[in-house]
C-alpha cells in the first residue's frame, strides 16, 4: 500500500501531481475542499472536524494521495503516509502556474470568480517565504525534514532531490 502526502506553496503543482496518481488506483483528497467553512469571509474549519473527514478518507482507501498546503492537517496524516513530496518551486514559477491554472470548479463557482481572486492569490504566493503560519515555507520545511519515510523534494518542474 502507498500513502502519499504532497505539499508546497499555492501554484506549485500539488493538485496536478496528485491527479496523476488516481490513474494508478489511488484515491485523491485535496485538503482545500475540507479546510474551510462555507462562510464569507472564508474561515478555517475547526481542525478536529477537518481531521475527522481526513480520517474517514484514510480508513476508506488502501492507496491514497492527500495534497494541500495545510501543514497542521498534514502533520495528522504524516504518521500514516509512506511517502512525502515537497513541491519547493521558486515563487515566480508558482505565480506563473497560478496565472495559467484552469478553472477549479471544486473551489470556485465560476472561472470568473477564480480570476477575480488571482491578484490576492499572487500576493499570497509571494509571501510564502516570509509567513510563519501553517501555510508557510517554514512549516512545509519542518514537515518534510521530520518525515521518516521515502521523501522527494521537487525544486523545479523536472529537477528532483530524492532522499
Amino acid at each position: 500500500m502507498r500513502k502519499i502526502i504532497i505539499f508546497g506553496n499555492s501554484g506549485s503543482g500539488k493538485s496536478k501531481l496528485a491527479a496523476q496518481h488516481p490513474n494508478d488506483g489511488f484515491a485523491h483528497l485535496d485538503l482545500d475542499v475540507l479546510a474551510w467553512l462555507p462562510s464569507d469571509p472564508p474561515a478555517r474549519k475547526p481542525i478536529n472536524l477537518a481531521y475527522e473527514q481526513i480520517e474517514n478518507f484514510m480508513t476508506a482507501n488502501d492507496n491514497w494521495v492527500v495534497e494541500g498546503c495545510y501543514a497542521d492537517l498534514l502533520e495528522m496524516v504524516k504518521p500514516f503516509a509512506t511517502e512525502a513530496i515537497f513541491l519547493n518551486l521558486p515563487i515566480e514559477l508558482c505565480q506563473k502556474n497560478a496565472r495559467s491554472r484552469p478553472w477549479e470548479p471544486h473551489k470556485y463557482e465560476s472561472k470568473e470568480a477564480q480570476d477575480n481572486n488571482l491578484a490576492m492569490l499572487l500576493d499570497w504566493i509571494a509571501g510564502y517565504m516570509d509567513r510563519k503560519d501553517t501555510l508557510s515555507y517554514s512549516a512545509h520545511r519542518a514537515l518534510y525534514d521530520g518525515f521518516q519515510g521515502e521523501k522527494t523534494e521537487i525544486l523545479y518542474n523536472k529537477e528532483r532531490s530524492k532522499e
